[in-house]
C-alpha cells in the first residue's frame, strides 16, 4: 500500500481526522453512558466522510488516473510448473 500514495491527499486526512475526533467523542459518552452524546460523536463521524466526500470533488483527492486499481495493465501469462 505504501507504494500506491494510499490516502496521502487533504480530503483523506481532513476526513479520517473529523472521523478519529467523532469516534472519540461516540467513546467517551458511551462510557459515561449518554446516548445523546454517543449518538452526536457517531453524527460527527458521518460529517468526516461527507466532507472527505465533498474535498475530492472539489479536487483534493487522488485522481481516478493515478490510482492503481484503475490503471489497466497488459494481461500475464501464468506461471507454469517446470520439472
Amino acid at each position: 500500500m505504501a507504494g500506491s500514495s494510499h490516502g496521502h491527499t487533504p480530503a483523506a486526512w481532513t476526513g479520517v481526522t473529523i472521523a478519529f475526533i467523532g469516534f472519540a467523542v461516540a467513546g467517551a459518552f458511551m462510557v459515561m453512558a449518554e446516548p445523546i452524546g454517543f449518538w452526536a460523536g457517531m453524527a460527527i463521524v458521518a460529517l468526516g466522510g461527507v466532507v472527505g466526500g465533498i474535498m475530492r470533488t472539489m479536487g483534493l483527492g487522488m485522481p481516478r488516473e493515478a490510482h492503481p486499481v484503475h490503471q489497466v495493465t497488459p494481461a500475464r501469462e501464468p506461471a507454469g510448473a517446470e520439472g
